[in-house]
């Protein structure tokens, strides 16, 4: 059986960005996160037999909160964070969307993508 466990759509507000001024400004982005794990077969209804989808919400709440250059550093630290505090996490992935990327440009998303 897999059991996969996730989130969709949280947005957040945070300081991301290569550029002074998009550090200043801020942005809105938008996490997708899901991972898989070993096994759910807990016939006694217990949270600890899964991943409580409140503690990802948290590590993701966490990691937007330091300001990073990249998108890529705040996925990975994400990831890392997961990786260290979940055994029972086999694989997942986690996407970052930064709204309206100032580009010059009309485009609705910008985005960065891992999966382990």
């Amino acid at each position: 059986m897999i059991t996969k466990v996730g989130l969709k759509g949280a947005e957040f507000y945070a300081f991301h960005g290569y550029y002074p001024q998009e550090q200043k400004a801020g942005n809105t982005f938008i996490i997708d996160i899901e991972v898989e794990i070993k096994s759910f077969d807990s016939a006694d209804d217990n949270i600890n037999d899964t991943i409580n989808y409140e503690e990802l919400y948290a590590i993701c709440k966490s990691e937007m909160a330091v300001t990073q250059k990249l998108l890529e550093t705040v996925v990975l630290n994400i990831i890392e964070k997961i990786k260290s505090d979940y055994s029972n996490v086999i694989k997942g992935e986690v996407r970052l969307e930064k709204v309206a990327p100032q580009m010059g440009g009309k485009i609705a998303k910008a985005f960065v993508e891992m999966k382990f």
